[in-house]
């Protein structure tokens, strides 16, 4: 049997588009996806990561899995069609079809609902004894534990700037009325053993870990016992967490003492309105210069996300946030339009208010206006988000961001200059024509 596991990727964040290597870290649906293979079948695996490069229109596959998320889910239907004319069976999963299955199935043999870990090696069982079914469902007893490691021999090294991604934890118990991620799989946390995890971790050449996980501290009980384990491995470790990271103070101690170099923290908003809108009450902008402090005083450089087009905003708060910013020195910023993901309470509230004005979805990557702000115009958020982004990323303003902390890591000069900085500066160019181009994919119309 052969496979081919594919992840299709949006024009920005394509290799050919503006989101370069030092932003690119391993991805794990597809190594993880291709390790959970049964021995049995004898299978040939292949990825294709569209971000790192191309995907072939002459792959000699049995069946194809294809990842999408929302933003990626009109070229993942793309490409599904082309295989399957061309042959091939194709099973699609993720985020977005988890959300859409109904859609989804009209470009795929199969769709995979929710987590795959257990029904996938099920489906490629029942493909190759030709009962496959239309879609598979996540298990009831649904567990990341147990887990062989991701099949990272399949990536090419070279076109990351890491592959050293790790997952510890799963899920949020935020209520974000914006997070895709709780609208698919719920609220549930799922948790690897600690010591499955540091294991893997053991194995890894290199001193960098990353966790992609969207909140490695959802449980606090369970990152203490992480990072308490994570010491005596003396490496430099990089993650997502909530801007609450500081307030237990053991578990800071034990994020520092771990070797913690990085955090992710969606800051979303400089104003409190703005967090209100959102429903992360987590956020307290008051706190903002306290908790960057404390991060920068223990070595902790901050990829800071901020998301424009909240109700409260008009055309002022683009350059009041990177202004912010600035005067914050946050390491490397990086700015997103709020974005009514469908399953979502905020797609909800706006399809309810006749405001969702894009219904293609590639046009759905955090970058673009897809709804009718309340207090500007759609091209005034676009133009605003650009000019922010084009802002921040002066080498002025870099070098003042980074003029205070001490020895930055170095990761972070390399992100700011080589990864951020050509991403703002080629913003600009990826307008509805670029993201919804897929003429690229040859399909049986065409």
């Amino acid at each position: 049997m052969k496979i081919s596991l594919l992840a299709p990727a949006g024009a920005m964040h394509r290799y050919s588009g503006s989101f370069k290597k030092p932003l690119h870290y391993a991805p794990l649906t597809l190594t993880t996806l291709a390790a959970l293979i049964p021995d049995d079948l004898e299978a040939e695996v292949e990825i294709y990561d569209e971000t790192a490069g191309v995907i072939p229109k002459d792959l000699n596959a049995d069946i194809i899995g294809i990842t999408a998320i929302t933003g990626t889910s009109e070229r993942a239907y793309c490409w599904a069609d082309y295989y399957r004319h061309r042959g091939a069976t194709v099973v699609l999963g993720g985020v977005h079809p988890t959300l859409m299955p109904k859609e989804a199935a009209q470009h795929a043999d199969t769709v995979m609902v929710g987590f795959t870990e257990q029904t996938w090696p099920r489906m490629l069982r029942d493909f190759k004894s030709g009962v496959l079914k239309k879609c598979y469902y996540q298990n009831s007893d649904f567990s990341i534990a147990g887990r062989p490691p991701p099949r990272r021999d399949l990536l090419k090294r070279k076109r990351y700037v890491t592959l050293n991604s790790v997952e510890a934890i799963r899920g949020c118990h935020l209520p974000c009325i914006f997070c895709a991620y709780p609208a698919a799989f719920g609220r549930n946390i799922y948790k690897r053993p600690v010591r499955e995890v540091i294991e893997e971790i053991e194995m890894l050449k290199g001193k960098e870990v990353l966790f992609p996980d969207i909140n490695l501290i959802a449980d606090h009980e369970y990152a203490r016992e992480l990072f308490r384990e994570m010491v005596p491995l003396k490496k430099w470790w990089f993650g997502l967490t909530t801007s609450d990271v500081t307030k237990d103070k053991e578990l800071f101690n034990l994020i520092v003492q771990s070797g913690c170099r990085g955090l992710l923290i969606g800051f979303e908003s400089i104003t409190q309105n703005t967090q209100k809108f959102v429903k992360k009450g987590i956020n307290n902008v008051s706190n903002y210069d306290e908790l960057i402090n404390k991060l920068h005083d223990a070595g902790i450089a901050i990829n800071g996300c901020f998301a424009f087009g909240g109700d409260d905003e008009d055309a002022s708060v683009f350059e009041r946030t990177t202004e912010e910013v600035i005067r914050l020195k946050i390491d490397l910023p990086r700015y997103s339009i709020l974005t009514p993901f469908p399953g979502t309470q905020l797609y909800r509230e706006f399809e309810q208010q006749g405001r969702i004005i894009e219904r293609d979805w590639a046009m759905y990557d955090v970058e673009h206006c897809v709804f009718r702000p309340k207090q500007m115009t759609q091209e005034d958020l676009e133009e605003g988000i650009d000019r922010a982004w084009k802002e921040t990323y002066s080498i002025v303003n870099i070098v003042k961001r980074l003029a205070t902390f001490g020895t930055p890591h170095f990761a972070t000069i390399p992100a700011n200059f080589f990864g951020y900085r050509t991403y703002a500066r080629k913003f600009g160019r990826f307008g509805r024509s670029v993201m919804t181009d897929n003429s690229d994919i040859e399909t049986k119309e065409g």
